[in-house]
């Protein structure tokens, strides 16, 4: 077990509001549809904000709230699979501007699992010579999807959310266990941002439209209803939890429908669940994070609880981290 305190978090989201009314001018769907199949009601979508744009909102944000100065930070990591550059990092920009300049920062990409992939990263990096670091999910998503396509464009929404993190070994909160899982073969079941090769040197025919957002919707779901449990238990096996032990389940926002059948395969109700997905969509990367912070802001989630953090998606990938708040 680690001694890691969450210090502080903070989200953001753009202001723009899709409802799903609003997708009928751009494809043959409904808000019956939608929110029968997935429990999303709205998203949030970008009208210019980049995914380094948010990232920097949540750490300004998170630094105002806590007595932290950015020269203190370790190391910045930002979990994206939406980042606005292949290089710099998002991570890199965020620090460049919040003036972090004692922190080494870097981005990390395991799609909608990468805030739990981050936490076990951070946690690592905690438990040896860094002291405090910045770990953010965030994802302008919107560039990614083909907005007439049904099947996947009422999926997903764009924002970001950030934990401020510290080694802390006098604390009574911890990383207590983490379980990580990708399975590579299945990769293809969930695909967005091809990268064609283009140059003088090369043909590639690859369809344009790879770039968005690609997804065996039945593979998807039994991969989430299946292995998340799994992951889940792994992990509480790990720290010589049972499930009961849990007070509150943080998963990855991708359909509601998903997250009652997780709850029903691990024998819990469904009231220990935390969720909003209805009011943002699938954020991939910020999900977790997002309904961490609106969770801990209202109180729901208090100091000394266990928590179970697990997210799922591209890769396919899955990771669990339970965590003493």
């Amino acid at each position: 077990m680690t001694s890691i305190r969450i210090v502080q978090s903070a989200h953001e989201v753009p202001e723009k509001i899709i409802q799903n009314d609003d997708l009928t001018a751009y494809m043959d769907t409904s808000d019956e549809w939608i929110r029968t199949r997935t429990g999303i009601l709205q998203r949030h979508v970008s009208t210019g904000q980049t995914t380094a744009d948010l990232s920097t909102s949540v750490a300004k944000k998170i630094l105002a709230q806590s007595d932290w100065q950015a020269e203190d930070l370790d190391f910045i990591i930002v979990a994206t699979m939406s980042p606005d550059y292949m290089t710099p990092a998002t991570a890199a920009i965020v620090q460049s501007r919040i003036g972090a300049k004692n922190a080494f920062a870097f981005d990390l990409n395991a799609a909608c699992s990468g805030f739990i992939y981050g936490l076990r990263v951070a946690g690592d990096l905690l438990h040896g010579n860094c002291r405090k670091g910045l770990l953010i999910g965030s994802e302008v998503l919107s560039k990614l999807v083909d907005w007439h396509e049904r099947s996947t464009a009422v999926l997903f929404g764009d924002g970001a959310g950030g934990v401020l993190l510290e080694h802390a070994p006098d604390s009574d909160s911890e990383f207590i266990a983490s379980d990580l899982k990708t399975i590579g073969e299945l990769g293809d079941r969930l695909t967005a941002g091809y990268q064609p090769v283009n140059s003088p040197f090369t043909n590639d025919p690859a369809d344009p439209h790879k770039r968005y957002f690609e997804m065996d919707g039945r593979a998807v779901y039994k991969f989430a209803t299946h292995d998340v449990p799994d992951s889940i238990e792994r992990a509480l096996k790990q720290a010589r939890l049972l499930v009961n032990d849990v007070d509150y389940f943080v998963l990855h926002q991708a359909n509601q429908r998903i997250i009652n059948q997780i709850a029903k395969r691990l024998g819990q109700p469904t009231d220990k669940f935390l969720s909003n997905v209805a009011n943002y969509g699938n954020t991939s990367a910020a999900s977790v994070p997002m309904l961490l912070d609106e969770a801990i802001q209202a109180g729901t989630i208090k100091r000394g609880q266990t928590i179970a953090l697990s997210g799922f998606g591209g890769g396919l990938t899955v990771g669990t981290q339970i965590i003493k708040f």
